[in-house]
């Protein structure tokens, strides 16, 4: 399919959305997006960029706003959470990825992707909020807020994990609570901090922390395990005292970054199942509203990139938008189930407690000082494809 000149509706103007506009309007097609705030802003905390999300900003020409923006990771480090003892480093360098790992402010990464948006030509609209999405065989039919209508030859639902293209082409579902809750924050930081991810890991919890934007602010999240629910979406605030009453059996520095918390978001992380179908003739999932994933992989904006790319690849190869949409979906869809899996099983060896706990610990430690490579090479599955062609193999990771 020849998509320069194309029509092209993408709703949502997330991570998701704006790369996709960004990549289809590349290919010449003609992109509106539309969001429902009344403007594209993300308050949002920090998030990390690995080499296989990295790659795709390069190569939509964000290369270098990406670096003026974001922090380039050193390390990783996992430690015990009574001191603060490093248990296990992982050298990211050693990797020797070209593209890198960036350390980012959520809003940061918006601003970089809408900008380049709009200088690619897609027209952006705010405030508009869709109720419902009638897919049919000529478009999509969006029933808005205001009592009005809009019809897309081509929709892409990049409109997250209460999106309303996902009901029209799937069975409702019940997203399972998992029993856990994240916390949020972000912190002032003086002087000028590592560009190191610490992970603090105890019975039940884990926090995760890293330097942004230029070292001067400190991201915090926090996960912790409680049968109490808790609403879904990072946007509810959280206490800060009890947030920190939370994580006080957590010691080294954390409890003077707690001390500084002025405001915290509360959400309840709920597994859900990677969308059985993303596609029909003229619309396509993206995102979260595919494949909502648990942040315990820190793929959530990386997918959503790698998604972007491919669809825009597809749709500018293939010969028709059906089968540019087929393509698209046939080659996310296993890689797409394969990290959410990962993510669901991923917080147990943070959350360990017990007798088992310190030995586990004293065997990562070894582990990492005999074999430093060899933890960080389990995930080169996932750091090292690159779907834009530079020998990777298109999304099927």
């Amino acid at each position: 399919m020849a998509i320069d000149g194309h029509p092209v509706t993408v709703l949502g103007g997330g991570v998701g959305g704006l790369a996709s506009a960004l990549a289809l309007a590349r290919r010449g097609a003609r992109v509106t997006v539309l969001e429902q705030a009344p403007a594209i802003a993300e308050v949002g905390a920090g998030l990390q960029i690995s080499p296989n999300g990295a790659v795709v900003l390069q190569a939509l020409g964000l290369g270098a706003g990406l670096e003026r923006s974001a922090i380039r990771a050193r390390d990783v480090e996992l430690r015990e959470h009574r001191r603060g003892r490093r248990v296990l480093r992982f050298d990211l360098d050693r990797r020797r990825r070209p593209a890198g790992h960036y350390l980012m402010h959520r809003a940061d990464l918006i601003a970089l992707l809408e900008t380049g948006a709009r200088a690619a030509g897609v027209e952006i609209r705010t405030g508009v909020q869709a109720l419902r999405a009638r897919p049919g065989p000529t478009g999509v039919r969006l029933d808005l807020a205001d009592g009005t209508r809009h019809t897309a030859p081509l929709l892409i639902g990049a409109d997250g994990v209460r999106s309303v293209l996902r009901p029209a082409l799937n069975a409702a579902e019940a997203p399972f609570f998992t029993r856990q809750v994240a916390w949020r924050a972000v912190i002032p930081e003086a002087g000028r901090p590592a560009a190191t991810t610490q992970v603090f890991m105890a019975p039940g919890r884990h926090l995760v922390t890293y330097p942004l934007r230029g070292g001067t602010r400190r991201n915090i999240a926090a996960f912790e395990e409680r049968p109490e629910w808790a609403e879904e979406g990072w946007q509810q605030r959280g206490d800060p005292d009890a947030f920190r009453r939370a994580f006080a059996g957590i010691g080294g520095p954390v409890p003077g970054w707690l001390a500084q918390v002025e405001e915290v978001h509360l959400w309840g992380l709920f597994r859900h199942v990677v969308a059985p179908r993303w596609h029909a003739d003229r619309c396509a999932l993206l995102g979260d509203s595919a494949h909502p994933t648990l942040p315990f992989m820190g793929q959530g904006a990386n997918m959503a990139l790698e998604d972007a790319w491919v669809l825009a690849a597809k749709l500018a190869e293939c010969p028709t938008p059906q089968a540019g949409l087929a393509a698209y979906a046939a080659a996310r869809a296993p890689r797409c189930a394969r990290i959410v899996a990962t993510a669901d099983g991923n917080a147990k060896l943070y959350h360990l407690a017990g007798p088992v706990r310190p030995f586990v610990h004293q065997v990562m430690a070894v582990g990492g000082a005999l074999l430093p490579g060899f933890a960080p090479s389990r995930f080169d599955w996932l750091h090292g494809l690159d779907v834009t062609g530079g020998g990777g193999d298109g999304g099927r990771g």
